[in-house]
This record gives C-alpha cells, structure tokens and sequence, in this order.
C-alpha cells in the first residue's frame, strides 16, 4: 500500500462522506486557479497546510513526501518562466516581468496542489470509486478504475520482491549487473501482470462475473454541518483575498 493511501485509511476524516471532504478540498483547488495569486493563492496554501497539519491529523513527514513531488514540478515549470528564448537581448536572456509571472504560477500551482493532497490524504479510493456509479459515472468505467487500483498494488509489490531477490543474489554490485537485473526486473514483472490479469479473469468468471463488482461501502453520511462550515471558510477566503488583494512586485 502507498504512503498516501495507507494514511488516507488511518486520517481521522477516514469515516466522513467523500462529498463532504470534496467540498473542502477540491473547493480550495478550485479557489487557488481562480483567485489572484496574491493574496488568494497565497491565502489557499495557507489554510490548506492548517487543515491538513491539524484538524485532519496528517503527519507533516508523511505530508512533505507526497508534496515534495509537485512541489518539484510546480517549481520546474515556474522557472521556465524566467527565461526567454530569442530577442534582442541575445538568444537565452531573463524574461521581462519572468520573476512575478513565475511567482504568481508558483502560487497557484502549489496551492491547488495541497488542496488536492487533502483530499487523498483523507479519502481512500476504496471509499470514492464505488460511489462514483451514484454521481452517474458508468459502471463498467468504475469497475475497470477498481480493477487498475487493485492491480497496480500488486504489480508494486511483486516489483519489490523481485529487487529484494537481486539484490540478495549481488544483481546490484556492478553496473553491468544492474542494468541485467533491471532488464530481468521489466520482463518478469510483464509476466507476473500477465498472469495475475488472467486469474483475476478467470476468478471473476468462476463466480458469476455479470459486468458489475459489488463492494461493500463504509456507510456514511453528508455532514450538513460539516459541509456548511467548509462553504463559509471558502466564502470568507474569497471574500478576504477581495479586500486585501494587491498587485503583486
């Protein structure tokens, strides 16, 4: 199991409708593109690092893993912002006005990020794809999302003890053993995936596979309360970034 679902399983929001954390989380994604990036951006990435380091209980180590890596791509491609090719100035010169465009992207794109990031950290797949069939989604779509998340788990985990196994056998001393070991690593795991596809098939097929996968769902409830309370602090960011906004320099 992944870092972020394993988390997302143990969250104290972990028995909450997933509407009720949509409207928070993806309610901030939403505020972070539309809002000016200063001070509405800015104001977003703030009150997501609050929701997620407090009321819902993610452990700012466990947060920082998973951040780091949009944070990665949100920073590469700012900086191309502040470079432009061609001009007057000579082929590669500094954009004019490049550090408060790539600013003003670095905002959005890290804000709408931690929105994002508080809704996985705090909704298990498990959770959202069998509601999906609710909100309209067709359930032969739903039923291969399940499949493929399921699959995925233990294409991972057959990766891992493939590596264990090289390495237990010295597959990593020399460069040329690693490149061999990962060539064997690829072609094996393609096999495994193979395989583990047709006995899925032919398991599903042995019980009565009628084109729909029936899960049992936590049952949970929308939280008016709790919806209400997210829609005001949306209102109030918004409201807020209005008043104090400013051109960024």
């Amino acid at each position: 199991m992944l870092p972020i679902d394993a988390a997302a399983h143990s969250s104290r929001w972990r028995r909450r409708h997933p509407v009720d954390k949509a409207v928070l989380g993806l309610g901030l994604t939403v505020l972070a593109i539309s809002l000016p990036p200063w001070p509405g951006a800015a104001l977003v990435l703030v009150t997501a690092l609050v929701v997620l380091l407090g009321p819902a209980g993610v452990p700012w180590r466990r947060l920082w893993r998973a951040y780091r890596v949009p944070l990665g791509f949100c920073v590469t491609g700012a900086a191309t912002l502040l470079i432009q090719v061609g001009g007057p100035n000579g082929f590669v010169a500094l954009a004019e006005g490049g550090p408060a465009r790539a600013g003003q992207l670095l905002l959005r794109t890290s804000a709408a990020s931690l929105g994002v990031l508080l809704f996985a950290f705090t909704t298990p797949m498990s959770d959202l794809l069998p509601r999906l069939v609710r909100a309209g989604v067709p359930a032969p779509v739903v039923d291969v999302a399940l499949v493929t998340y399921r699959m995925s788990f233990l294409l991972l985990d057959s990766l891992r003890r493939i590596r264990e196994a090289q390495a237990a056998r010295l597959g990593h001393t020399t460069r040329t053993a690693a490149w061999r070991s990962l060539s064997g690593l690829g072609a094996t795991a393609f096999v495994r995936a193979f395989d583990r596809a047709a006995r899925l098939q032919s398991g599903l097929a042995g019980r009565g596979y009628d084109g729909t996968l029936r899960v049992l769902v936590p049952d949970a409830r929308v939280s008016v309360r709790f919806t209400a309370a997210s829609a005001v602090l949306l209102v109030s960011l918004t409201a807020l970034t209005l008043v104090l906004e400013r051109p960024l320099t």
